[in-house]
């Protein structure tokens, strides 16, 4: 999925998640939506000082925002480079709002350094 071509959720499907957003957050909601409902993301981890290494998402989809959500990224086509992580799909909304907000700012689809914080289990 292209960030460049991300259509928006319907306004049915976005208002469901709305309670769990606020300000520029919530405004971005259906285009986060949208991407969330694509199933997948393609992007890179921009390493400071080195090469950007390009990455699969993938994620199941479902429409309640209390439900979990099985997210797996693997890392320059390698299966040993394969991670994955279990949140609740508002949470995990509000990461791809983040990849959203960073794509706008700098042209690069990756997600934010907290998120790969709690995919590598940093903070636990």
């Amino acid at each position: 999925m292209s960030l460049e071509n991300l259509k928006p959720a319907s306004k049915a499907d976005a208002i469901v998640y709305a309670p769990y957003f606020q300000g520029t957050k919530r405004n971005l909601l259906p285009l986060a939506i949208g991407l969330y409902q694509s199933g997948s993301l393609e992007g890179e981890r921009h390493i400071e000082g080195g090469h950007s290494i390009p990455f699969v998402a993938s994620w199941y989809v479902s429409k309640l925002p209390a439900e979990l959500t099985l997210c797996r990224l693997q890392f320059d086509g390698n299966a040993d480079l394969s991670y994955e992580v279990k949140m609740q799909n508002s949470e995990f909304v509000d990461y791809l709002i983040e990849v959203i907000m960073n794509y706008k700012r700098s042209r690069i689809t990756d997600f934010s350094r907290s998120f790969y914080r709690k995919l590598l289990r940093i903070d636990s």
